[in-house]
């Protein structure tokens, strides 16, 4: 039997924006995996498809500007590309703006990755008046290219029909040319390389990078002896000669023989230029929606019309989740006796269906709020709203691009933290680390949909939501100012960064970044969550008390039970009017001193007293006088420890601690339990505090991870913790003097 042909490896490189991720969707379909490089925290996409019989597995590189040895994701993708080596590398560039994306082009040229040019976003290129003679490119490159129209899925099949054309040709030669001085000098440099380096496709970048003094380069050459010492000091005296005889800078040099080689390839290949700018329409909306004056109060109101739609939209279905886990919870509890303290019983109606359907009621809010952002920044919006806020984040010590990893602390700190690696300072980036967690994240969500709604009426519902991520932003700017004033000072790197085209998102795209997105909730929901849920309902649940006080306040008559009977056809809500009204005859007639409550009612005391002399009771008592002053009792101290796991077990925690009593039609609903037990300020209060306080144990690891210390990852978790405490004081107590 004829054994089953070696996959062929493709890795999918290019520039942000250039649509590299629709292509990769494109090719792979489904079939598709995320996890991360080894030792850094770089995300890496895989997936695969089927051609001719044959499995070709493709890696998404990480989108970068250029191969250069600066961020992570460029030494990733320049390691990935030497080290690896892919059979073909799939080149991704913006047809609307050749002369820059092609540059990318030329230093994967000089890598000798055997590559395939895919001119993407063809029909913006057409639709602007731009005609490229494809077969002239072809000869003149030496290698495939192919037109694509990413977003609709458009030149796939012409795609891979190029990739196995070249996988089974495989060039590494090249036919960069970039002028008789630099190409004299990097010949001498790579003849020099012979016995210091045993890529030979790779050895012409390797030159080019010794010629500009590459760092990581030198010591790599350097670690084979005495050859790769004669190879650095050819390097050298080649740059020298170079910048005598040019008067420039090598780097610069460099980057205008790739200029001028891309300039001469589209001059041979371009036979209708563009009659208007691809951007032009672009250009035309920016003149509105970066206007100085009109710019921000757009972006502000944009902000708000995500977090109305989140709210309104979202309350049907989170209304119809609610309903089904209640009815779950009176499904599993029929299963018992009435007024049953079967503690596996108590596990699963009040620990597994409480706790995790009480985070998951949120889940349609989440993914409209998701939604939201995904359709931003797929139509090139969000970077935009980084250049205007440039300015505003400069003043508090800042940098502009601070706005991008901010913006995603949004959806998750976490992906927020790790994506801090677009910043080349150093300052830069732990001063964005050490406040990002104040970006209200996707996990606290679910905390604002339970307070905000149990203690403001409809109309002032969303405006409170969009004041919550407001101060949490401006809270931020404060700090990193503060920051950058005293243990983080030092210079503040200039803010450059390119402006997409504006362009229609698609279905696909933004579905899969608001589905992705959202999975990491809903996992949680069946993991840590589940877990912790698990723990605290234990927590609540144990020790038992040995007799309960109300007990014996009944044998002493002092409170008196009556059950009231209904006939089976009575409706919830004249079942309930006639309780209440049975309720209160018999406390009329009652002897003065004497407590009248329903069986329920008794049950739900009993509870209180076993919460109370529970683990999860002694606990918070032992942290109520030390929150007492902000407003909170024991219960919400209680809460606020397991928010430490994730943000979203307060939500699960409160809905354990107020499990009341039977799962019936008149129980109250968690908020308009805390609306009962608590006032509008203690609500303001803990926004505040949930807020501010305790980043997650994951966000504490990852700042951990990224900054390379204990030190900022500590600073940050006491640091907020102490900031929300003072915070949240201040407003409790001048509130409770004025009211």
């Amino acid at each position: 039997m004829p054994s089953k042909p070696k996959p062929i490896r493709v890795a999918l490189a290019g520039q942000p924006n250039a649509g590299k991720t629709s292509i990769f969707n494109g090719l792979t379909g489904a079939h598709q995996n995320v996890a991360n490089y080894s030792g850094v925290t770089v995300e890496k996409r895989q997936g695969h498809y089927d051609h001719e019989g044959r499995r070709h597995v493709l890696l998404d590189l990480p989108g970068t500007y250029s191969l250069s040895s600066f961020s992570q994701e460029e030494r990733v993708a320049q390691d990935e590309l030497i080290s690896n080596r892919p059979d073909v590398t799939v080149v991704v560039v913006d047809s609307t703006t050749l002369e820059r994306s092609l540059i990318f082009l030329a230093q994967i040229m000089q890598l000798g990755a055997n590559p395939v040019l895919v001119l993407n976003m063809a029909d913006e290129a057409r639709r602007a008046g731009q005609r490229l003679d494809l077969e002239q490119m072809q000869a003149l490159l030496g290698f495939p290219v192919v037109e694509t129209v990413g977003h609709r899925a458009e030149g796939m099949a012409r795609l891979k029909e190029a990739i196995a054309s070249a996988a089974a040709r495989h060039i590494t030669s090249s036919r960069l040319v970039l002028g008789e001085q630099l190409d004299a000098a990097l010949a001498a440099v790579t003849a020099a390389l012979d016995g210091a380096d045993q890529d030979e496709p790779g050895r012409a970048w390797t030159a080019v990078k010794l010629l500009m003094a590459d760092s990581l380069f030198v010591d790599r050459v350097r670690a084979a002896g005495e050859p790769g010492e004669r190879a650095i000091e050819e390097a050298r005296r080649q740059r020298q000669r170079l910048e005598a005889d040019t008067g420039l800078d090598i780097a610069l040099f460099v980057s205008e023989r790739y200029f001028g080689f891309v300039d001469g390839l589209l001059k041979e290949v371009t036979r209708s230029a563009s009659r208007e700018d691809a951007r032009a329409l672009s250009d035309k909306i920016d003149r509105v929606l970066t206007n100085r004056v009109l710019g921000i109060p757009f972006f502000l109101l944009a902000m708000f019309s995500v977090f109305w739609l989140t709210f309104t939209i979202g309350e049907i279905p989170m209304a119809w989740i609610e309903a089904g886990f209640k009815a779950l919870g009176q499904w599993v509890a029929s299963f018992w006796p009435v007024g049953s303290h079967s503690p596996l019983r108590s596990l699963l109606v009040d620990g597994v269906i409480a706790g995790v359907g009480g985070v998951l009621v949120f889940l349609p809010n989440i993914l409209l709020l998701f939604l939201g952002l995904a359709f931003l920044e797929d139509t090139g919006y969000m970077a935009r709203a980084a250049f205007l806020v440039d300015s505003v984040m400069h003043r508090f010590g800042l940098h502009g691009k601070s706005f991008l990893p901010m913006m995603s602390g949004f959806g998750c700190s976490i992906p927020g933290i790790m994506s801090t690696r677009i910043l080349e300072n150093e300052r830069d980036r732990l001063t964005t680390m050490l406040v990002l967690p104040l970006m209200s994240c996707g996990a606290r969500l679910p905390i604002w949909m339970l307070l905000i709604p149990a203690f403001f009426s409809p109309p002032w519902r969303a405006p409170v939501l969009w004041f919550v991520y407001a101060f949490g932003i401006l809270l931020a700017l404060v700090l990193a100012r503060l920051l950058r004033r005293s243990l983080l000072k030092g210079e503040e790197a200039p803010f450059v960064m390119e402006l997409p085209p504006y362009r229609l998102p698609t279905l696909r795209g933004t579905m899969t970044k608001m589905l992705e997105r959202s999975w990491v909730y809903a996992r949680k929901a069946g993991t840590i969550i589940l877990a912790v849920s698990l723990l605290l309902w234990f927590a609540t649940s144990y020790p038992k008390p040995s007799s309960y006080e109300v007990d014996e306040r009944i044998k002493a008559g002092k409170v008196r039970v009556i059950q009231v009977r209904h006939p089976e056809a009575s409706s919830p809500k004249k079942r309930a009017a006639r309780e209440a009204a049975a309720l209160a005859a018999a406390r009329a007639s009652a002897p003065k001193g004497t407590l009248v409550i329903s069986p329920a009612e008794a049950e739900n005391m009993r509870r209180a007293e076993a919460l109370r002399g529970s683990v999860a009771g002694h606990v918070g008592r032992a942290m109520e006088p030390f929150i007492r002053p902000l407003g909170f009792d024991w219960k919400i101290g209680t809460s606020l420890v397991g928010a430490f796991a994730a943000k979203e077990v307060f939500v699960s925690q409160m809905g354990i601690v107020y499990s009341l009593g039977e799962v019936n039609e008149q129980s109250m609903s968690l908020k308009a339990t805390l609306a009962r037990d608590y006032s509008p300020l203690v609500g303001i209060s803990l926004i505040l505090f949930l807020l501010i306080a305790t980043p997650c144990m994951a966000t504490v690891a990852i700042t951990r991870r990224e900054s390379g210390t204990w030190k900022w990852a500590l600073l940050q978790f006491f640091g907020l913790t102490l900031i929300a405490y003072i915070i949240s004081l201040l407003v409790y107590q001048v509130g409770s003097l004025l009211l």
